[in-house]
């Protein structure tokens, strides 16, 4: 089994290095023997706000969030960023949560591989 941890730093939209991140993050998620976690820090905690609506046919960060979690990934969002930009744990999007630092460093010693968008 392989262990990578995905930290993501980007607002979700604005920039593409926070959708690249997690377009590689869910096609890690898919592969038999992966296990992939997922930390939003600074700007990505928005991310993982629910209710984001896009353009039609545009990306949208929360469900490609969704489909990691629902492929047994995890996905920590920095509290203190989260309160930095006024998003509350009740807007969070389904299989996101609030996290810590502290967390984070339990996943970077947990992880074989650490990539950094």
């Amino acid at each position: 089994m392989s262990k990578t941890l995905f930290v993501l730093n980007d607002p979700p939209y604005g920039t593409e290095r926070s959708y690249n991140g997690l377009r590689l993050a869910g096609s890690l998620a898919k592969r038999e023997g992966e296990v992939v976690r997922v930390f939003l820090v600074g700007d990505a905690a928005s991310c993982a706000k629910a209710g984001q609506k896009v353009p039609q046919g545009y990306y949208n960060l929360e469900v490609m969030l969704r489909a990691v979690t629902r492929r047994g990934g995890e996905v920590g969002v920095c509290g203190t960023c989260m309160d930095a930009r006024g998003i509350s744990d009740g807007e969070l999007a389904e299989g996101t949560r609030r996290s810590t630092l502290e967390e984070l460093a339990e996943w970077t010693l947990w992880a074989d591989r650490v990539l950094v968008f």
